[in-house]
């Protein structure tokens, strides 16, 4: 199994009216990033109404410059006068741990979580030892399929993860993982984590990667 390390965050703002037709697009990439050998894991998502999302993640970084560069990028490219009200918003992430099914899931993820936060100052290390610390719980999760834990360009750290249904999602949120960074909030962190539900409206996993 081939280590992930990075990723992508892209964030869409559909134009009014579009967002059906956002979400037709999004599940019309899949064809394309099934054919991208280097794609670990890819997931649509949807933040709330007209806010919507790619995540996707690969084992390095020529594998990520690959898929910058192919065809799904192109036709988002195409796409974005007619969808979208800005440009995508891309952001780069470091993979700092992770788990992904060792076989495409037979049910469909149709949940996922997105929390980011600021670790204190001076404490950015200790940030990174606890989110690799919690890979193992995050394994013992049956229902928690995928999980990343990620450091974001502007600094941040967060976790992405995919379930699939509300009730994995909320086993998950009163679980050992949120347990354990609340207790660590106050020598950790240096904001409080913000969370986004998201709805995952199409997702790929690439099983020769995983």
């Amino acid at each position: 199994m081939a280590m992930t390390t990075k990723g992508l965050l892209v964030r869409l703002a559909a134009k009014h009216g579009k967002d059906d037709a956002v979400e037709a697009f999004l599940a019309s990439a899949l064809p394309l990033v099934r054919q991208e050998a280097g794609t670990t894991a890819w997931f649509a998502v949807r933040f709330g109404r007209s806010e919507y999302g790619i995540v996707d993640f690969f084992p390095d970084e020529a594998s990520r410059e690959a898929h910058l560069n192919g065809a799904v990028a192109s036709a988002l490219r195409q796409k974005a006068a007619d969808l979208f009200e800005t440009a995508p918003d891309i952001q780069k992430l470091e993979v700092l741990a992770s788990k992904l099914p060792s076989q495409p899931p037979a049910k469909p993820n149709t949940k996922g979580l997105l929390l980011t936060f600021k670790a204190k100052e001076g404490h950015e290390q200790e940030v990174v030892q606890f989110l690799q610390g919690a890979q193992p719980l995050a394994l013992a999760e049956e229902e928690t399929i995928a999980w990343f834990a990620l450091r974001l360009p502007t600094g941040e750290y967060g976790i992405f993860d995919v379930f699939p249904d509300n009730g994995a999602r909320l086993k998950h949120l009163a679980g050992r993982i949120p347990q354990e960074l609340t207790k660590h909030a106050l020598s950790l962190l240096g904001s409080f984590p913000e969370m986004d539900l998201l709805a995952v409206t199409a997702e790929n996993f690439n099983p020769s990667v995983c």
